[in-house]
Order: C-alpha cells, then structure tokens, then sequence
C-alpha cells in the first residue's frame, strides 16, 4: 500500500510571518480580502493551519484570490500544488514539432519517493542577517545588499523571506528556496528592487550554494544571477543567525533595516 506524505507548506508560513500575521490575523485579513474582492469567505485559523500542515494543498478559487489580495503574491508563489501547464512536443508531419500544453496536477506530475537528508539536531529556524556584493557595471562600483530575513525549517528544506521594511534598500523584498545536504546549502533566490529605484522595478534571480560553519550560526558562499546587460555575475553572500526566535514580538523588532 503505498501512501502521499503530507508535506507541509513552508513557503506559506514563511510569508504570513514576514507580514508579522498570527494565523487567526491571518485569516481575518483574508475574509477582509474577500469582502474587498466582492467574495465574502470563511477564512478561519483551522483553515490557515491546514494550509501551512500541508493537510490542505489547494486552496478554492474564492481563497486563492483573498490569498493574492492579502499577501500582494500570485496564488503560484505561495507554496501550495497547483495546476499547471505541462509542455508536450509533438511532431507537426511537415517535418517540424509543434508544441501542445495541458493541464497536471503538479503533485501528481512529481510524485514518486523522496528522502530527506538527516540533519541531527541542526536547527536553521529563526532571524537571519542577510548580506551579499554585487559589482555594478554602470556605476562601476561594489555595492552591498542586506536584508533582515526569517528562515522557517522543515527537513533539509529552509523558505528564507525578508521581513517588510527590513531592507537597506528600500522595497526590495527576498526569497530564497534552500535545501541543506549536511554542511552544504544550495538553492535559488529572488529579488524584487524598488519601483523608483535604481533599477526601476526590475526582477533578478539566480542561484546560492553556502557551506554552513560547524556552530550552525553562520554559512557563507557564492551567488550567480544575470545583471542589468543580460551578462552573468556573481560575488560573495552569507547569512549570519541573530535570533532563534520567530515569535510576532520578534519579528516586528526586526521589520527595520540592517544597520
């Protein structure tokens, strides 16, 4: 008899914490969300609960729009198994392929064993400094991007988010999507910068790979991402614990930028 494990939605928690939410706040923002929406909904703690379990892996349509309106992200970036379309190449018999798309479930699309690394007693949950360097070719310069950031724990998987206002440049939110192999981090990460900042608005991305140093409070590596010209980049980042607390308290002393 073969069973799904119900893995829970870290990606989730970790945004309703960095918008210093509990979960009953949370879900009273989202009825509030619906009732703007012209969608009246029952958003209650157990459902937000049943979210971030994984119990309840996709949220209805009503609560997918509340979620956007809430968070100010699409409903895709909010951890949960959606459909999504899943490329087909065919060929066309003009001796070219033409290409189809349907719709899969992603949970069934992926679906199959998986083994989590064993961490031991490691814990990565809490209130990260985030600081990494990158060389602007326009400016012909180094300059630093910090960020105060919480990472939330499940397995060998960390959801890192920064905190609002937590930024020293101004709107610049973060995420990153990690996995831990013992001393080894790897992943990916995104930056949105600021509207009316230097970069107008613009969205970079890329890869990380940090090693963790024995203490577990630091870990340190490397970055690569395209830069403004479309050229690839990379440059030094690390991550340094300042708190293993996550509580509200916590969070709102931290939702300032790094000094």
């Amino acid at each position: 008899m073969t069973t799904t494990a119900v893995v829970p939605n870290d990606v989730l928690r970790a945004v309703r914490m960095g918008l210093r939410m509990s979960q009953d706040e949370f879900a009273t923002a989202l009825r509030r969300a619906g009732d703007e929406l012209g969608e009246p909904n029952e958003a209650s703690k157990r459902l937000v609960q049943r979210w971030e379990s994984g119990t309840s892996k996709t949220p209805r349509g009503v609560y997918a729009r509340a979620l956007e309106r809430a968070t100010g992200r699409p409903v895709e970036a909010l951890g949960f198994s959606l459909p999504v379309p899943i490329a087909r190449v065919h060929a066309d018999r003009t001796g070219g392929h033409d290409m189809d798309a349907r719709v899969e479930d992603v949970a069934a699309a992926t679906a199959g064993p998986q083994k989590a690394t064993q961490l031991g007693e490691q814990t990565f949950t809490g209130v990260w400094l985030s600081r990494y360097e990158f060389h602007s070719s326009s400016r012909d310069a180094v300059y630093e991007g910090r960020h105060h950031v919480v990472v939330v724990q499940h397995g060998n998987r960390l959801t890192v988010q920064s905190l609002p206002g937590a930024s020293s440049n101004p709107d610049s939110p973060l995420t990153l999507d990690l996995t831990v192999d013992r001393n080894v981090v790897t992943g990916t990460w995104v930056e949105q910068t600021a509207a009316d900042g230097y970069y107008n608005g613009a969205r970079y991305h890329g890869a990380l790979q940090m090693l963790v140093e024995p203490t577990g409070r630091r870990m340190a590596g490397k970055w690569v991402g395209f830069g403004k010209d479309f050229d690839v980049n990379t440059g030094p980042w690390e991550l340094r614990l300042l708190d293993r607390s996550t509580s509200k308290a916590t969070l709102e002393r931290y939702s300032t930028p790094p000094e």
